[in-house]
């Protein structure tokens, strides 16, 4: 069981000591965290990793997770696309089941004191609140600087009824008639896929999977999705390997509110056609070692998003001292400055070249990790995050005191 106390090796005593004294402005307050899944995807991971930190610090935080159907899923999988832009319609049929769904959470849920809903599929909860009062907060974790209107303009009607609203970049901010918080999501650098391991447990899982660590490793490691853009990846591979002897790893899994995961799974083998330097690696939630093994293993990082809410891929790579080529979108360039701590890419022409630079030039790869560390140490640790939520929740019991720059 990993303490707050553990973290003061990697940050300094005083920014432990800072949380406590924040905390305990918000001594004998509730804060309930609500989204869709428990398993897969960087909120769940967020939350598995914070909510027992911020009840150690005196916090009463709790996470509740809200329910759906098929039906449900394949409709917020639908808003999801739609926010980050993709052509999408959702019927007036969809509409309503999303509305019934969220009323029917609603009326089986207790709600605390601050009540944090994250993302659009329970954000209709906030019905709720003209019955109940308590404080209201929408976090939002996807990229809709240009999202499909019809969309934005049904979740509006909803995001305005919150007491504020969440984004990690500034490019996400909207014009709303309530306060809007930018908090950067954030990884533990002492969770199992970050912490340091030793060469043998490395070595172990490159030769589980067959994967030669003596010829370059390029690896991707992201859920199985459309945005995610594992088939460009491929593309991309296959342009650098015209110029370098290399592997390339496709490795990840799902979300259970994510129904197209198995198709996007099947085109990228079908990509893959049966290249025999291409591992196509479908992981189980629990594989948090091994990701960690294949991103300190390999020689060129990468995530080639097409759309992104942040991509906490990135600051794990990064982390781990290893050169990231990365795609320009959401909240990726708060994490990499191009060509110093890593690599901004537009195209899937560019991201081959700079897989063939990287690996031609291992020295400016190693300097770019070396780069990239410091820059998350600074700015993306969890301990951070954690005091950002801390000034969040203060901030919204005492918002009479506090004066929001439009």
């Amino acid at each position: 069981m990993i303490r707050i106390e553990d973290y003061a090796p990697v940050v300094g005593q005083a920014t432990i000591d800072e949380l406590y004294l924040l905390a305990k402005s918000l001594e004998g307050k509730q804060v309930q965290n609500i989204n869709s899944t428990a398993v897969g995807g960087g909120v769940a991971e967020i939350l598995t990793r914070m909510i027992p930190l911020l009840n150690e610090l005196g916090v009463q935080a709790r996470w509740d997770v809200i329910k759906g159907d098929e039906k449900f899923f394949g409709t917020t999988k639908k808003m999801h696309n739609g926010l980050h832009g993709v052509p999408t319609e959702i019927s007036d049929d969809e509409y309503e089941w999303f509305l019934e769904i969220n009323r029917k959470n609603a009326e089986e849920m207790s709600f605390a004191d601050i009540v944090y809903v994250h993302d659009p599929q329970p954000i209709a909860l906030i019905e709720k609140r003209a019955q109940l009062g308590k404080n209201w907060v929408w976090r939002c974790h996807i990229d809709f600087s240009k999202p499909v209107q019809s969309i934005w303009k049904f979740l509006a009607q909803f995001i305005k009824l919150y007491d504020a609203a969440v984004f990690s970049a500034p490019a996400f901010a909207r014009k709303l008639p309530i306060p809007q918080v930018l908090i950067s999501p954030s990884i533990d650098p002492l969770a199992d896929k970050n912490k340091d391991l030793p060469p043998e447990t490395i070595n172990s899982v490159f030769e589980r999977f067959g994967i030669d660590r003596s010829r370059p490793v390029v690896t991707q490691i992201s859920r199985f999705d459309y945005l995610k853009d594992p088939v460009g990846v491929i593309k991309a591979f296959k342009i650098a390997k015209k110029h370098v002897d290399a592997q390339l790893v496709l490795a990840g899994g799902g979300a259970t509110d994510d129904p197209e995961g198995p198709i996007i799974m099947q085109q990228v083998k079908e990509e893959a056609d049966k290249d025999r330097d291409i591992f196509v690696l479908f992981l189980p939630p629990a594989s948090d070692v091994e990701i960690n093994a294949l991103q300190r293993g390999s020689t060129v990082l990468l995530q080639k998003s097409l759309k992104e809410g942040f991509g906490l891929t990135v600051s794990e790579a990064l982390w781990k001292e290893k050169p990231t080529i990365a795609s320009a979108v959401g909240g990726i360039p708060l994490q990499i400055a191009h060509k110093y701590s890593g690599i901004l890419t537009h195209s899937i022409d560019g991201t081959a070249y700079w897989i063939k630079q990287l690996i031609h030039e291992p020295e400016y790869a190693r300097k770019l990790g070396i780069n990239g560390k410091q820059h998350i140490k600074n700015n993306f640790l969890i301990t951070r995050h954690i005091k950002d939520y801390l000034l969040l929740f203060i901030s919204i019991f005492h918002r009479e005191d506090v004066v929001y720059l439009s």
